[in-house]
């Protein structure tokens, strides 16, 4: 698969996969940023990305990010849309600060991954609610 990405300077370094086993790619800070504790910070990547139709990227948190930075991915998963691809929409990553002290985020730092899913589209039909419970949330295994 081809994703046609857009540099927004030309210093900036196109995606990479840090192994040739690796699911995904990194996504590294295009600018220098200082977290406060407890804040959230968007991150610029200084990345335009084409994903193609009936796709999107799946932004996720590396697994060092947390436990060696102390930043975590606020929204959890990010998600850029296929049509989000416009020449001034850059991919930004929300990081929080989840340490009691400030944190620098160096211009190259490697702050999260990339994944490029596929997103059926579903359609919703009503239905009933006919179905015997389980037993609600937290039931399994009880």
């Amino acid at each position: 698969m081809r994703v046609t990405v857009t540099r927004l300077h030309p210093s900036i370094p196109l995606p990479v996969y840090g192994s040739s086993g690796a699911a995904a790619f990194d996504l590294a800070a295009a600018e220098d940023a200082d977290v406060a504790p407890g804040q959230i910070v968007l991150v610029g990547t200084g990345l335009v990305f084409k994903v193609p139709d009936g796709y999107f990227l799946a932004i996720f948190a590396r697994s060092s990010t947390p436990l060696k930075r102390g930043l975590a991915v606020a929204n959890g998963v990010g998600v850029l849309d296929s049509d989000y691809c416009g020449p001034t929409d850059e991919l930004k990553i929300q990081l929080l600060n989840i340490t009691t002290a400030p944190i620098a985020v160096k211009t190259g730092d490697r702050l999260a991954q990339g994944i490029v899913l596929q997103a059926p589209r579903v359609e919703f039909v009503e239905g009933d609610t006919s179905a015997v419970s389980r037993g609600g949330f937290g039931s399994t295994g009880r």
